[in-house]
């Protein structure tokens, strides 16, 4: 699925092709952002089927989803990914506005009811699920 993050200040969309991107200011970075608020290392974005997840590397001004900052996390359609002062908002799909008509919900011949493929892909039922000790945002 085609993934971009639109630059909320304007510029050019960047697209999202490796399923595993660095963001930051270092020079070894895919998605470089040259400012002294970025660190060089930032943040990693990591594309799988139909969504993208964020991990902040430490950053010292943070990385932001929606205005809450976090360590970790998964982007959806829409989402406001806040990189220091650098604002994106993340598009999935084909279409000027980055949803296609079929990834729309509701749209015709779009099931909401999940595919074989999504079944299998859960975690057999009995199985509990283990949560990370590390918490996904930072206190208030």
């Amino acid at each position: 699925m085609r993934a971009r993050l639109i630059p909320i200040e304007g510029g050019d969309p960047v697209e999202i092709v490796k399923d595993l991107i660095l963001v930051g200011r270092g020079e070894d970075c895919e998605l470089r952002l040259d400012h002294k608020s970025v660190s060089k290392r930032h943040c990693v974005l990591v594309k799988t089927d139909g969504l993208v997840l964020l991990r902040d590397l430490g950053s010292t001004n943070g990385t932001r989803v929606n205005g809450q900052r976090v360590r970790r996390g998964t982007l959806l359609p829409n989402d406001v990914l806040s990189v220091a002062n650098f604002r994106f908002t993340l598009k999935f799909g084909n279409g000027p506005s980055g949803v296609s008509a079929a990834d729309s919900p509701g749209a015709p011949g779009v099931s909401d009811t999940p595919s074989d493929t999504e079944i299998e892909a859960l975690p057999p039922k009995g199985d509990p699920v283990r949560r990370n000790a590390l918490p996904d945002g930072y206190p208030a």
